[in-house]
């Protein structure tokens, strides 16, 4: 029985039929190889074509599409407030951003009083020392008052309601003096109320962000005769001034 068309029409009929076959199937060669069996091939996009849907998508407020989002940075732990130099500002004083060192340690011990005795003041921060400025807790600074050029030479004279600054960070405290206290070096129980958490309070838990600002009583204790002193040549008594935090802003 003779075929309908002719013969050599089959190749072209069958050439035309695997062509769209393979078309339907995958890329052609012409366009590059095939990738791994089982693996789609994904569109060429350019990087910052794929940060930009990325960006786009999630400020639209959608999950960025895994195929399109950058890597993801590594977390980072943010700095330690505690570690970090600050300035110190004490209107009434006449202290003007005065350099603050934080050590790990406890008031006036060996470290610190170093310190100290570059004309800085000393921040402890640790087991047995205090907070960082702005934490929640006591934020410890201590200076000479005599020596080292006497940075604190006249935090006697400052008084309740009076404010200090405290700046880290781009970051300006304010505090408010509060409390007038005297630290007894010859008394643990009066030792570890200053360092108190709460200072006056050792073991309540804080509650707000603190400070106590540290120097000698020198010319007190000498007056009353009193001329004790420990190997770090601090006196017996230690004046500090208590403040509250009020305020947190922007450093100017």
């Amino acid at each position: 029985m003779p075929l309908p068309f002719p013969s050599r029409a089959v190749p072209v009929v069958l050439a035309g039929a695997v062509t769209a076959l393979l078309a339907a199937c995958g890329p052609s060669v012409a366009a590059g190889p095939a990738g791994p069996p089982g693996t789609a091939a994904a569109p060429a996009t350019s990087s910052s074509t794929a940060t930009a849907t990325a960006t786009a998508t999630a400020t639209a407020g959608g999950p960025a599409s895994a195929a399109h989002a950058p890597a993801a940075m590594p977390a980072q732990d943010p700095v330690d407030v505690r570690t970090r130099e600050s300035a110190l500002s004490i209107p009434s004083a006449g202290v003007s951003g005065l350099r603050v060192v934080p050590y790990e340690g406890t008031t006036d011990d060996v470290p610190g009083t170093r310190i100290q005795d570059r004309g800085y003041a000393a921040s402890p921060y640790g087991k047995q020392g205090g907070v960082g400025p702005g934490q929640v807790g006591n934020f410890l600074v201590t200076a000479h008052r005599l020596s080292a050029g006497g940075p604190l030479r006249d935090l006697p004279a400052v008084g309740e309601g009076d404010t200090v600054t405290v700046t880290v960070g781009g970051v300006e405290y304010t505090y408010e003096i509060t409390e007038t206290r005297k630290t007894s070096f010859r008394s643990q129980r009066s030792l570890d109320e200053q360092r108190a958490a709460v200072p006056g309070s050792p073991g309540a838990t804080p509650t707000q962000a603190m400070i106590t600002i540290s120097t000698c009583a020198t010319p007190e204790d000498h007056a009353e005769g009193n001329f004790w002193s420990d190997a770090q040549g601090n006196p017996e008594h230690r004046i500090d001034k208590i403040g509250i935090l009020r305020r947190t802003a922007t450093a100017p």
